[in-house]
């Protein structure tokens, strides 16, 4: 029997590309929120016995938890073989140890309440830096898509005279696999954190590769502190306006107006946020590993 796909709220289109190139069907979630906050959540399409998939990416992940974990719950309550969770954002990663006494270690702990409702995860790009993988915190089996191969196709149409910058060394991973697939140089700057606001960044000696476009690659754009303070650096250095290129969009308050603000001539994001700078799709690369989690349930 065919695979359920329930998008959340904003999810559709990026439900609609994962359940097209999976021949999997899309069922009915109603979910409305009562005047005091609290949640409805009904499912009006029968889930029995049915690999059920939720579809939901968890930027603001505060006002998003507690519906889908009810969704997954009330899942398996009506009968559902198996419930999974596709997140092209995970949220709940930055917090990886206790960095400072008596603090929360919310990414272990946000991992366990997701384990203990879904049978399996998919997501991309995950924010991993003293993880060496989310087994190490999920109980529950988990596929990490990389966006690389799509920023590198993106960059060989719209930026072929490029040159890679990550704005620090918790960049380079990404800088490093984009470079490669799309046949770039690339560096990676260094970075000094005085406070949340209070970032500078090194300048970047780029004599080597003279009248290259600057591309500011990272997996995330959050407040933007760190690639505003790049992107400045690189304007006063006389180098070509820069484009910022990230796989997750999350653009925190005024973040993108103020990178637009600091000279980068173009900001563009993958789909795994909703936002008016996703020009790279990525449903297609997570449908690939997808389909081993519910190929039971196609046959």
């Amino acid at each position: 029997m065919k695979p359920l796909f329930f998008p959340f709220p904003g999810n559709e289109a990026y439900s609609e590309g994962l359940r097209g190139s999976l021949e999997a069907e899309t069922g009915r979630l109603t979910l409305h929120r009562f005047p005091d906050g609290e949640s409805y959540l009904r499912f009006e399409t029968e889930v029995r016995d049915r690999e059920v998939v939720l579809v939901c990416t968890l930027d603001h992940p505060d006002q998003k938890l507690i519906p889908l974990l009810m969704a997954a719950a009330t899942a398996r309550d009506l009968g559902a073989r198996r419930v999974g969770l596709v997140a092209p954002y995970l949220a709940y990663l930055r917090q990886d140890c206790r960095f400072h006494p008596g603090e929360s270690v919310t990414s272990v702990y946000v991992a366990r309440l997701l384990s203990t409702s879904f049978g399996w995860l998919v997501t991309m790009d995950p924010h991993l830096h003293r993880y060496a993988s989310l087994g190490e915190i999920y109980a529950i089996p988990t596929e990490v898509v990389a966006a690389a191969p799509a920023l590198s196709a993106w960059l060989k149409t719209e930026v072929s005279d490029g040159v890679l910058i990550g704005p620090d060394a918790e960049s380079a991973q990404w800088v490093r696999a984009v470079a490669a697939g799309a046949g770039l140089p690339h560096v990676v700057l260094e970075k000094v954190r005085r406070g949340d606001r209070d970032v500078s960044v090194s300048v970047p000696d780029l004599a080597r590769w003279p009248g290259r476009t600057p591309v500011l690659v990272d997996d995330i754009i959050s407040t933007g502190h760190t690639m505003i303070a790049a992107v400045r650096h690189l304007v006063r250095s006389g180098l070509k306006p820069p484009v910022c290129l990230a796989v997750h969009g999350i653009f925190a308050g005024e973040a993108h107006a103020e990178l637009l603000a600091a000279g980068a001539v173009r900001i563009v994001t993958t789909d795994s946020i909703p936002h008016a700078t996703n020009a790279i799709p990525t449903a297609g690369l997570l449908a690939k590993v997808l389909r081993t989690r519910v190929q039971e349930s196609v046959r």
